[in-house]
Formats: C-alpha cells, sequence, structure tokens
C-alpha cells in the first residue's frame, strides 16, 4: 500500500545544501576522515563507551564546551549532540561514514538531466566535504540548472548555528512553487 500511494506524489522542487554528491573522499575533508571511518573507527568506540556512563547534564557540558566556538550556537543542536555518546549511535554513524567514503564517487548526472528543473543546489564557499571547485565543475556540466554558491558564509555544519537562516533562505527559493499547490 505504501508503494501504491508513492506512485501519485508529486516532487516539486528538491534542495541539496551543500551536496555531498560526489567524490567524498577526494575532498579535504574526505582525504582527512576516510582512514579514520575505514580503519580507525573501532579505536573511538572504546573512549565512547566510557563516556556513555556520565550524567545527562554532564555530556551536556562538554558538547557545549566542544561547540563553544560557534558564533550564535543552536540550544536545540545539544540534546542530538548528546546522543553522540552512545557507542550504537557513534558505530552506525562512522560506520555509514565508511561505506559514503568508498561509495559515493562519480556524480550522477543522468539523474540530473532527467531532474534538473526540479533541483536546486547550493554549494558553500568554503565547504571541506563540496569544495568550490565541485559548484564550478557542476555549473560547468549543467549550465542551465539553479546551481548557487553561497555568499553569506553559512558552513556545511549550517544546522549547529545558521538553521534559522537557512530555513528563511529556503522559504524564499521555494514560496513560488509552494503557490501552485
Amino acid at each position: 500500500m505504501f508503494f501504491f500511494f508513492l506512485s501519485f506524489l508529486q516532487v516539486l522542487k528538491s534542495v541539496l545544501l551543500f551536496p555531498t554528491i560526489e567524490r567524498m573522499a577526494a575532498s579535504p575533508q574526505g582525504k582527512l576522515m576516510t582512514p579514520v571511518l575505514c580503519n580507525l573507527r573501532y579505536a573511538v568506540y572504546i573512549p565512547i563507551y566510557f563516556l556513555s556512563f556520565l550524567p545527562e547534564s554532564i555530556k551536556a557540558s562538554m558538547v557545549r564546551l566542544v561547540l563553544r566556538g560557534l558564533q550564535s550556537l543552536d540550544e536545540s543542536s545539544i540534546p542530538a549532540s548528546v546522543t553522540l555518546f552512545s557507542v550504537d549511535c557513534v558505530a552506525n554513524a562512522m560506520y555509514l561514514g565508511s561505506q559514503e567514503m568508498v561509495q559515493v564517487m562519480d556524480r550522477d548526472n543522468p539523474t540530473i538531466e532527467k531532474n534538473l528543473d526540479k533541483i536546486i543546489f547550493y554549494y558553500g564557499s568554503n565547504d571541506h566535504w563540496c569544495p568550490q571547485k565541485y559548484y564550478e565543475d557542476i555549473k560547468k556540466d549543467f549550465p542551465e540548472g539553479d546551481i548557487r554558491l553561497c555568499e553569506k558564509g553559512i558552513r556545511h555544519a549550517f544546522v549547529l548555528d545558521a538553521s534559522k537562516e537557512v530555513a528563511s533562505m529556503l522559504t524564499d527559493w521555494l514560496r513560488a512553487d509552494l503557490t501552485i499547490l
């Protein structure tokens, strides 16, 4: 029944924010994280196991300490970050990351071409997961696409300190498409 319902779903727009859709392991952050995620992830599990026994308030304080450099930390990110003190959560996230490093290689140009009128790409100007070169490459390959480069200094992990700004920006972009509903 679920699949039957999906056949009637009409996608008007898809927004790819800081899209890690190609060459993940070759990106600056990918070069750093691939060995960690693929070979050293098991070493992370032991300290996380011991940290998982700490009271929630101490875990939250540790998260705040690590994120203290953010100009405007979104407090709602603290509870989500505290879940990273779970071995199961960390193991799953790191395994997923290792698989992404191995499998996300080439951009899926046929799918992009087929759906280009429904996709907005938003690249960061200083993104270590999908560098500006990736923006330039896709812009060259799909010059008629809606492919934008951030000029506001928003970073890849925008949910930590710019979620409201990004939500407002998306609302403005999608307003015209939503009015036809």
